[in-house]
């Protein structure tokens, strides 16, 4: 059944439920927003993104397990910033920090394919910290709630099927057997089937999901990864997958617009938005991983040797394994998680684009940032990045 046939389901937040909602179509002015994760990655460009474009924003509260004190510094005479120290797993935590917003943006999540974390922690944070998420908006009547979910809910899966260009309603068979993506797909359809929960005085949840292909932008840690691995080979990388194999990039800035836009939607117009799942897009190019990176680390000397790949595709396979092996036998010592795994391979040599206007139909969303910004934006931090590290040598 697709997302659309979904919506004619009757229940709460739809269009065919009849139900009025008291204050339709009226956004309140001087909300207040909470970002779980707030301190993350795309946490902490969400709150930028919340206190410099939202305009009836009155206060961002940034919840995390490590608090970045430089985002409290962003507040303004309009729009306060709050720094909450919390754990997601923790339902008191969740609770407190819940209480009183009316937006909450959940981006919280361990995200980990390398077999860095345990499964269980992973479950513990993306699975049962979204529950303390729902069960919080529910207890404390927070009407509107946003998951930052991610592509791999849907794919690559473990077969190696490509997804190409593909949309929210596209068939494909999304089989997992690694913890991230397993806790992510089921994190999204415990928010999903959450709208429609009745919250008293007629008012009731109202959820959606995004769902990013792969982000980068300034503070990108992986990118910042593979800038840091790619020194140890003297900036030179071996090309290992084919051109042909492309993938499907959005920089971070235009994902944190994407979820400003559909919090104003889904005050707007709960019955369109209540429900629905939106892949993340922007003009950024489809290429391999590793033509697409060149995009960023060539501003810093890095080069991509070969014009077809220079290792085997057999030869790369036996070193995930090897990996793999090597990472359970030596678990009980010390952590060892390379980047080459069984997965991350099956990722990066199989094609996931996307081809949808979805979000742009349901709340008017364009991209902020043009293709050339965003990547002159990422060029630039991490020539930063890279100034800094040859000034102290």
């Amino acid at each position: 059944m697709s997302q659309e046939q979904e919506r004619s389901s009757g229940q709460p937040g739809t269009p065919e439920s009849g139900e009025p909602r008291p204050d339709q179509g009226l956004m309140e002015w001087g909300q207040v927003y909470l970002v779980t994760g707030g301190c993350g990655f795309l946490g902490s460009h969400l709150v930028r993104m919340l206190v410099e474009r939202s305009p009836n924003v009155a206060e961002v509260r940034v919840f995390d397990l490590q608090l970045d004190p430089a985002l409290g510094q962003l507040g303004t005479d309009k729009v306060k910033v709050t720094l909450i120290l919390g754990d997601i797993s923790s339902p008191t935590d969740v609770g407190a920090a819940v209480k009183g917003a009316d937006v909450v943006i959940h981006a919280a999540s361990l995200v980990d394919v390398w077999g860095r974390v345990p499964p269980e922690k992973i479950t513990e944070v993306n699975v049962h910290g979204t529950k303390n998420v729902i069960d919080a908006c529910i207890e404390h009547g927070t009407q509107y709630l946003i998951y930052t979910s991610s592509m791999e809910v849907v794919g690559p899966n473990i077969k190696g099927d490509p997804f190409y260009r593909g949309n929210e309603d596209s068939a494909y068979d999304a089989q997992h057997e690694q913890p991230y993506p397993l806790s992510k797909a089921q994190a999204e359809r415990m928010v999903i089937e959450a709208n429609g929960t009745p919250l008293g005085g007629g008012r009731w949840l109202v959820t959606c999901a995004l769902r990013p292909t792969g982000i980068y932008g300034e503070k990108h840690p992986l990118m910042k990864e593979f800038y840091e691995k790619g020194l140890q080979t003297g900036r030179r990388l071996l090309r290992a997958i084919p051109v042909s194999t492309e993938h499907g990039r959005v920089y971070v800035g235009n994902v944190a617009w994407m979820h400003v836009l559909v919090a104003r939607q889904m005050q707007e117009a709960p019955a369109a938005i209540g429900g629905q799942v939106y892949f993340c897009y922007d003009a950024s190019p489809y290429k391999s991983y590793e033509d697409f990176n060149m995009e960023i680390l060539a501003s810093c000397g890095f080069r991509l040797l070969g014009s077809q790949p220079v290792v085997p595709h057999w030869l790369l396979r036996c070193l995930a394994l090897a990996n793999d092996l090597l990472r359970r036998l030596l678990r009980p010592f010390f952590s060892y998680a390379p980047l080459l795994n069984p997965y991350t391979l099956a990722v990066a040599s199989t094609t996931f684009t996307v081809q949808t206007d979805k979000a742009q139909r349901h709340f008017g969303y364009q991209p902020l940032y043009s293709w050339e910004e965003s990547r002159a934006r990422t060029v630039a931090w991490l020539q930063e990045v890279d100034a800094q590290r040859e000034a102290g040598k």
